[in-house]
């Protein structure tokens, strides 16, 4: 089995800073010396999972009603996020967003990554909705967007169409909740370190170089008690 650096990231469709820290995460990849040996799995997470979307909706007066705050501090935050954004070459227009619920996007994105296509859909996804202003709960929308990732149609409509990978979707929610994920993005590295938020990509060359010094990218657990009391072997129970 060829030996990877893997690194999981949990993130959802609908938060910014996942898309500000992918592409941060990018960056210090072109400036890591090993990028033939990364393997990226994306796993979902849900920002708002019970939110139903209507046409009155407006991402500014949400944010508003969300931190309890009046419109002008929610556009002053867009505008930051805007800029922020622009930074590492990403285009956000707040004011074209279609706010929507995440799920079919994330049971779409597990298709994808059965076909390691993920990072590829991922990408427009987030496009999509932060750039062009797609409603990406749309499934004349996803259906365009997974063929472009390189989704076959047939595929794509049978997983629309029905509940596939909403286990899977459930299990990445779960598992972020295990480990103790409050907010996105979430990298994990090597299943032994985690990058918090959208950090400067200098932390996440800092964090690919140490995990490459320390060796062969699979789990390591460190065992701290030295007994073996308590406990089954192939010789029997201690």
């Amino acid at each position: 089995m060829e030996n990877k650096l893997k690194i999981q990231i949990w993130s959802d469709i609908m938060c910014p800073f996942c898309y500000i820290g992918k592409r941060r995460l990018e960056n210090a990849l072109d400036q890591f010396g090993h990028k033939d040996i990364i393997e990226i799995e994306w796993k979902s997470f849900q920002l708002d999972p019970y939110f139903v979307a209507s046409e009155d909706d407006n991402l500014a007066d949400h944010l508003a009603d969300k931190y309890q705050k009046d419109r002008e501090w929610a556009n002053e935050a867009l505008a930051s996020t805007t800029q922020n954004a622009a930074s590492v070459g990403l285009e956000f227009h707040f004011e074209k967003a279609i706010m929507a619920n995440s799920l079919n996007a994330h049971r779409l994105l597990h298709l994808a990554k059965k076909q390691q296509l993920g990072s590829e859909l991922k990408e427009l996804l987030f496009k999509a909705y932060f750039t062009d202003g797609k409603d990406v709960n749309d499934e004349e929308t996803l259906q365009k967007l997974g063929q472009q990732a390189g989704l076959d149609s047939e595929s794509i409509t049978l997983a629309l169409n029905s509940n596939a990978f909403t286990d899977e979707v459930q299990q990445d929610i779960l598992s972020a909740q295990q480990i103790g994920i409050q907010g996105v993005p979430f990298f994990v590295f090597d299943n032994k370190y985690a990058v918090s938020g959208a950090q400067h990509t200098e932390t996440f060359v800092k964090t690919l170089e140490k995990v490459w010094e320390e060796g062969q990218f699979e789990p390591k657990i460190t065992i701290l008690n030295t007994e073996s009391a308590n406990s089954c072997g192939i010789d029997g129970c201690n």
